[in-house]
């Protein structure tokens, strides 16, 4: 099967550019691929939206592989963190194009919560490879603040024109400071003996809260999964 998926990929890309992640560009894949249409609405019920997921997952798959070869021991974790989100905008940038009808169709209310998870997804894989082991809500905290430095970053890049995307990754480490501001203010707050008492009460209810034991993008039908 990851052959299979990783063929219609292969050949949606092609037709994307034209047709977007469309029924049009899964057909055309389909007889590019040399498959049946049977077995692509096996690897993928949905047709293209199942499809544009998949790619997403797969780049995000290459960004695993990547980080997971290189030596980042001696960096910063902010340095970390910027430089995994510039990884796989790298991997993007492969297909800009098709990233950019990926944004169009996600941006769609039928398809928001598809791109909402595939986002979501993205900043879980950059933490989990990264060595966060938080299982309390610092867990949900972290990626969904991630997700929003990714989401943002992604638009500045599909719009930026300058050499080597410079403006693009200045943006990004501006975006990160800013992260970092907050939780050196989460962390000044938190030694606040006058917060502590007036979060006495929610901070008994966030402990409660634990991390998923496994991600949800793994339950999505038709997904592209690493083959290893």
């Amino acid at each position: 099967m990851p052959d299979l998926k990783d063929r219609l990929i292969d050949a949606a890309l092609s037709h994307v550019p034209f047709d977007g992640w469309s029924e049009t560009a899964f057909r055309a894949a389909i007889a590019d691929a040399g498959v049946t249409p049977a077995q692509a609405r096996a690897a993928f019920p949905r047709g293209a939206v199942d499809l544009a997921m998949a790619f997403h997952m797969r780049g995000d798959a290459r960004m695993i592989e990547r980080l997971n070869a290189q030596d980042l021991g001696e960096m910063r974790f902010r340095d970390k963190v910027a430089h995994a989100v510039r990884t796989r905008l790298e991997i993007a940038a492969e297909d800009r194009e098709a990233v950019r009808r990926g944004t169009t169709l996600f941006a769609l209310p039928i398809h928001a919560a598809d791109g909402a998870r595939a986002v979501w997804g993205t900043a879980d894989a950059i933490w989990t490879t990264l060595g966060d082991t938080s299982d309390d809500v610092n867990w949900y905290t972290k990626r969904a603040t991630l997700s929003g430095v990714y989401s943002a970053t992604v638009l500045y890049w599909l719009g930026d024109q300058s050499e080597g995307f410079r403006e693009t990754w200045s943006f990004l480490d501006r975006r990160i400071d800013n992260v970092m501001q907050i939780e050196k203010f989460k962390a000044q707050a938190r030694k606040s003996p006058l917060f502590s008492r007036l979060m006495a009460g929610p901070n008994i209810l966030l402990d409660r809260i634990r991390a998923p034991t496994s991600s949800p993008r793994n339950d999505l039908p038709g997904l592209w999964r690493d083959p290893s």
